[in-house]
């Protein structure tokens, strides 16, 4: 990676939902760059897909930073606000908060699927764990990061601007950058930046379970949308050091309350992905 210094030694950071996919590769980024990162999740015992955030506390140490998993519900707001305060009684400081989490294998039922076949249960799941859980895990983190002149990061999508999977996904992420940009407001006489990320299509462990065809092409068709060669994907690692760039950036304040796409940071930070790409399917 060439750019700004890419070193978070001493920061101390929480990524939500980080056993696998996104988070995961955005704690092994920030572990990579030397940070002490809380992994969250549910996952304490690996299943149908692989990951558990003892797993990726354990590869964050490999690549010389410092792990700690914990599992947390974050549905459970009693859980969330256990998780900041044992941030705060081990280090008495927050950097960096990624808002991740998201529960992406109950939101693959409903891919595609027009409004009148897409049930209420639906709204509860997409914005109880991917707006609600984010709320909460920053209301939580506020005093430490507003302390520490910190970084929130929600990871959002694409869908915010524009139609992609169903109703309520776009509304969710929609609402998931209109508290980007209203808790921007109420930070403002802070140092603590807090921006809305939209990653692209992703090369996630569910997305490694779609074979390949005749052709040994790995291909995914989101109805309605489009068919995308997985080929072109990012990895997990790609929004990961968007993150760190972010979290490294002395100017960051001035993109307080606004949402970028992973490439277009590429771009402004001069990274890349693992194999030296800028990937840009979205």
């Amino acid at each position: 990676m060439s750019g700004i210094a890419q070193r978070l030694d001493g920061k101390i950071a929480v990524v939500t939902g980080a056993s696998r996919g996104i988070g995961k590769g955005i704690a092994l980024e920030l572990g990579a760059a030397g940070a002490t990162v809380y992994v969250t999740g549910r996952t304490a015992t690996a299943g149908r897909l692989p990951g558990t955030v003892a797993e990726t506390a354990a590869q964050i140490d490999e690549l010389g930073g410092t792990g700690v998993p914990v599992v947390c519900d974050h549905r459970d707001d009693d859980a969330v606000r256990q998780l900041f305060e044992q941030v705060q009684t081990e280090h008495g400081r927050l950097d960096v908060l990624v808002n991740n989490v998201y529960n992406s294998p109950a939101a693959a039922r409903w891919l595609g699927k027009p409004f009148w076949e897409v049930p209420p249960k639906a709204w509860d799941e997409t914005f109880d764990v991917g707006v609600r859980s984010h709320y909460a895990a920053s209301y939580f983190a506020a005093p430490l990061l507003i302390e520490a002149a910190g970084l929130i990061v929600n990871i959002s999508s694409p869908g915010a601007e524009r139609y992609m999977h169903n109703a309520v996904y776009g509304v969710a992420k929609t609402a998931l950058d209109r508290l980007t940009a209203d808790m921007s407001h109420n930070l403002a006489d802070t140092g603590v930046t807090v921006v809305s990320l939209w990653p692209g299509i992703v090369d996630t462990e569910l997305l490694q379970l779609v074979p390949a065809d005749t052709d040994g092409k790995r291909l995914i068709t989101l109805p309605g949308e489009a068919t995308y060669d997985l080929a072109e994907a990012e990895t997990p690692r790609f929004p990961g050091r968007a993150v760190v760039a972010l979290a490294t950036d002395p100017n960051r304040k001035s993109r307080t309350g606004n949402a970028f796409r992973v490439a277009d940071l590429a771009d402004a930070y001069s990274f890349t992905d693992i194999d030296g790409r800028i990937p840009r399917a979205d």
